[in-house]
């Protein structure tokens, strides 16, 4: 292995002109984390140049895939969706072209309309050169094991792209049930406290269980924040999973249909666990910039990578070089390697 490691990140966000503009259209709150306003983090998803750089430098982060802050283009009217995430796409493959060196993207794909959405996968990947989508759990109160969503899968399939899960807000009445009454604590813990990754989660189960991965068996999926909760109640699950009548044993979707990545938890644990439930050769790596870079809740720096904490993370892990390698770089290039997509321009 080199000496130095050439770590290609998966999970870093923006927020870009086309769609902020339709999210202020449709009347979307203007929060920080969809990059309004002047805060660190606001400021940080606008910038595609040198600030963004430098911040990768000192997270020692060769390569980011940038993805669009979520929800993406899921939380606009249906009509709205589609063209702008053509604008928001042919704007992210501009960024790309302009420092290919440092810089991949991921699709924004509109699932309002799947016909649709599996067209703008395949101008994204063919056209454009991107290497595959980002999608965000529900669209709507439609979960993404809705039968609707085959073409889009079919495509994914079919271009040999992957597809990375994002998960956002529980619908309203989860929310309530769960989250309120707690003061202002309530909207973190039902977002990126805790139960984004339950709501994501349960729909990576949905789909297993509803058959997504028996009709489509090539379909990938990245998995981030350490696999979404359900990893780590893996082999629970998989003592009911014969009553869904599956094709194969639960475990064997997550190590032959799941990659997964951190998100940029940098805990030793969570690594070493996932490690231990698909091996490093299904693991891929992520910060989650901005959300995590200088962020320390309560004085722990588990969701920090300033400093170079993204690097010296994976450089101490407990694994061997060539271990190191693939979950830094090589695992990524290998998914993507078998793509039928052209050089962006």
């Amino acid at each position: 292995m080199p000496d130095r490691l050439r770590i290609i990140a998966l999970e870093e966000h923006v927020a870009l002109p086309a769609i902020m503009e339709a999210w202020s259209r449709a009347g979307v709150p203007e929060l920080p984390n969809l990059g309004f306003g002047d805060t660190p983090v606001a400021r940080r998803l606008r910038d595609t140049a040198e600030t963004r750089l430098a911040h990768m430098d000192d997270q020692g982060v060769d390569v980011a895939v940038l993805s669009i802050a979520s929800p993406g283009v899921q939380n606009l009217p249906g009509p709205d969706a589609v063209a702008v995430a053509r604008d928001t796409n042919d704007e992210l493959a501009a960024i790309v072209a302009g420092d290919p060196a440092r810089f991949q993207a991921f699709a924004a794909i509109p699932t309002q309309s799947p016909p649709a959405a599996a067209a703008e996968l395949e101008r994204a990947v063919t056209k454009l050169g991107l290497p595959g989508a980002m999608v965000y759990g529900r669209t709507g109160s439609k979960l993404a094991d809705d039968p609707s969503y085959d073409e889009l899968y079919a495509a994914a399939e079919r271009l040999r792209v992957p597809l990375h899960f994002h998960p956002q807000m529980p619908v309203q009445g989860v929310v309530d049930a769960y989250y309120s009454g707690i003061g202002s604590l309530g909207p973190a813990l039902a977002g990126p406290v805790i139960g984004w990754y339950y709501d994501l989660g349960v729909q990576y189960l949905r789909m297993i269980f509803s058959g997504v991965f028996d009709r489509y068996p090539g379909l990938q999926v990245i998995a981030g924040h350490w696999g979404e909760v359900v990893l780590f109640y893996l082999d629970h699950v998989g003592c009911f999973a014969d009553a869904a009548g599956l094709d194969r044993p639960l475990a064997d979707y997550f190590t032959r249909n799941f990659w997964i990545a951190g998100s940029g938890t940098v805990s030793p644990r969570y690594l070493r666990w996932t490690a231990e439930v698909v091996g490093t050769e299904r693991m891929l790596y992520s910060t989650d910039y901005p959300f995590t870079y200088g962020f320390r809740p309560g004085g722990f720096p588990f969701v920090d990578t300033s400093g170079g904490v993204a690097r010296s993370f994976l450089e101490n892990a407990p694994f061997t070089g060539e271990q190191k390698a693939d979950i830094a770089h090589r695992n990524w290039e290998r998914l993507t390697s078998a793509a039928e997509r052209r050089p962006a321009v």
